[in-house]
């Protein structure tokens, strides 16, 4: 089997948007926004993914635009509600309506690999024992909500990871938002933030924000400021701006792949739905951030 510059380990999800009361079901979870974003960058991947069979047929759609995945089975397939009580796309509340089975070494082809994008959603989906794994095989990019957000009874809350410093030396790239990074490291500031994690192990760490986009490699902080026109696509933005950035981070330098994960969220945002737009559009925009 020929390898691959990124695999992508995560559940598509069969999520619902409820906005003021309003209830839409969309496809989600990190790889499905995150390989969009891969695709147009012109990284070569493939995504694992577990989901109840009778639900197999949402990836069709990824399939048919030229999305390799390998689906898993699983009692069940993962699904959100994402609840918009006001105008703020920043301010949801996330339920957690049901959860497919965690991932294992065993679920992954036996193909190189550089990059071991780690896309959990909430804790339990990404064992330690798989980041152990992969890190032996090759780079890890690790979100990290998935060591963050907890569920009980449906309802979502951030809990420290307490092995923490344990394990991010074993990680390349680190994403969290804001929120996530002031849970782990105690710091509202997003610069103080992402030198800490750095201190604690990860070589690049990327930090997102209403705002912007933040990198920090242990010498210098880039910035890359997020520009949207609107909000209609807020869902799926930092997916997207990591998988963008680990993408054309790897034929790029630091200062811009930040750019390019900037300016193709941004685009991204303005659109529910993965980004679909052209490199043209992306290049355009990164001229603005």
């Amino acid at each position: 089997m020929s390898g691959y510059d990124i695999l992508m380990i995560g559940h598509v999800t069969c999520d619902f948007l409820n906005y003021k009361g309003e209830v839409t079901p969309f496809t989600g979870g990190a790889p499905y926004f995150a390989s969009y974003a891969a695709k147009k960058a012109g990284a070569k991947f493939c995504i694992v993914t577990k989901l109840a069979e009778k639900d197999f047929g949402v990836l069709d759609d990824m399939r048919k635009d030229g999305i390799e995945v390998l689906a898993k089975p699983s009692p069940l397939t993962t699904s959100i509600e994402n609840i918009f009580e006001t105008d703020d796309p920043d301010q949801r509340k996330v339920r957690l309506i049901s959860q497919a089975e965690p991932f294992y070494p065993g679920d992954l082809p036996d193909a190189p690999v550089k990059i071991y994008y780690l896309g959990g959603l909430f804790v339990g989906e990404i064992p330690h024992a798989l980041i152990e794994f992969v890190a032996g095989k090759g780079e890890v990019a690790l979100d990290m909500q998935a060591m963050l957000r907890n569920s009980e009874q449906g309802r979502s809350f951030f809990k420290d990871w307490t092995e923490k410093k344990k394990y991010l030396p074993l990680v390349t790239y680190l994403k969290a938002d804001s929120l996530e990074s002031e849970w782990a490291t105690g710091t509202s500031n997003r610069e103080k933030a992402a030198k800490i994690f750095h201190q604690w192990g990860a070589k690049e760490v990327v930090i997102t924000h209403a705002s912007e986009v933040i990198v920090y490699d242990g010498e210098r902080i880039f910035h890359a400021p997020f520009n949207p026109k609107n909000l209609s696509g807020r869902t799926g933005r930092g997916d997207t701006c990591f998988g963008s950035y680990t993408s054309w981070r790897l034929r790029h330098g630091i200062e811009e792949s930040v750019r390019f994960a900037a300016a193709l969220t941004s685009l991204k945002m303005e659109k529910r739905g993965p980004f679909k737009g052209t490199l043209e559009d992306v290049f355009a925009r990164m001229k603005t951030v």
